[in-house]
């Protein structure tokens, strides 16, 4: 097992991070893409180095969680909700707290209608005339 190990040879180390970032298209979840860069950093440095199998798996155990937390920080900061000029998009119920709505027509016995944007909603409270709020 270990003649073989050492045969392979930093190319190995190439050719499975190259496969592992294919297979992130595959099945696409961001931790495959981070794993295989940090295979192909190890590969890279393997055949800088010319260190030994072992080095090299040392080096990868030490490079892919540190590359993978990196990606995750990066990646999740895409997510913030107050990032950029539209801090409601796909947040739909955020973008209605703390606004103020008319009544289409008079609430009775609890119900009526609101009008929010092009379309009508129905509403429960205390009974109100047309164009309350």
């Amino acid at each position: 097992m270990t003649a073989y190990l050492s045969g392979l040879g930093p190319w190995a180390w190439i050719i499975l991070g190259v496969a592992l970032m294919g297979l992130e298209l595959a099945a696409p979840g961001g931790v495959l893409l981070w794993l295989g860069l940090a295979a192909v950093a190890t590969g890279g440095l393997a055949a800088l180095t010319g260190m030994a199998w072992q080095g090299a798996m040392l080096a990868f155990v030490l490079i892919a969680p540190s590359l993978v937390l990196a990606g995750r920080r990066f990646t999740r900061g895409a997510d913030d909700a107050t990032a950029g000029d539209l801090p409601h998009l796909n947040r739909r119920a955020g973008a209605l707290i703390g606004r103020v709505f008319t009544l289409e027509g008079p609430m009775v016995h609890g119900e009526g209608r609101v009008r929010v944007g092009d379309s009508s909603w129905r509403v429960v409270g205390p009974d109100l005339p047309a164009g309350g709020r």
